[in-house]
C-alpha cells in the first residue's frame, strides 16, 4: 500500500476514534490532515485506482457519520437555547405578574 493510501487510511481510522468520542478539537484537526491527504493524492501519479476509489469510499462514508453528527449537535444545542429563552420569557411573566 501506498504512503499515501496509509496516511487516508490512518486519517479515517483517527476520524472514526474522534467521532466516537465527540472530539470536535481533534475532528478539525484531522478535517485538515484529510484535506492534506487529498492534495498528495493529486500530486501522486502511480497509486493504484482501485484502491484509493475504496479509500475514498471509506472515508466518505465517515465524513457523513460526522455530518450527521454535526447536525444533531447543532439541533441539541438550538433546542437547549429554545428552552433558555422560553425559561426567561417565563421568569419576565412572572416579574410582571409576581
Amino acid at each position: 500500500m501506498s504512503l499515501v493510501l496509509q496516511r487516508i487510511e490512518n486519517t479515517r481510522d483517527a476520524l472514526v476514534n474522534a467521532l466516537a468520542e465527540r472530539n470536535w478539537e481533534a475532528i478539525g484537526q484531522l478535517d485538515m490532515t484529510c484535506r492534506s491527504c487529498m492534495e498528495d493524492v493529486l500530486s501522486e501519479s502511480d497509486v493504484d485506482q482501485g484502491a484509493l476509489r475504496d479509500n475514498l469510499e471509506e472515508l466518505l462514508g465517515v465524513y457523513k457519520q460526522l455530518l450527521e453528527a454535526a447536525t444533531g449537535e447543532r439541533q441539541a444545542v438550538v433546542d437547549e437555547m429554545s428552552q433558555i429563552h422560553q425559561a426567561q420569557n417565563a421568569a419576565k411573566v412572572y416579574h410582571l405578574f409576581g
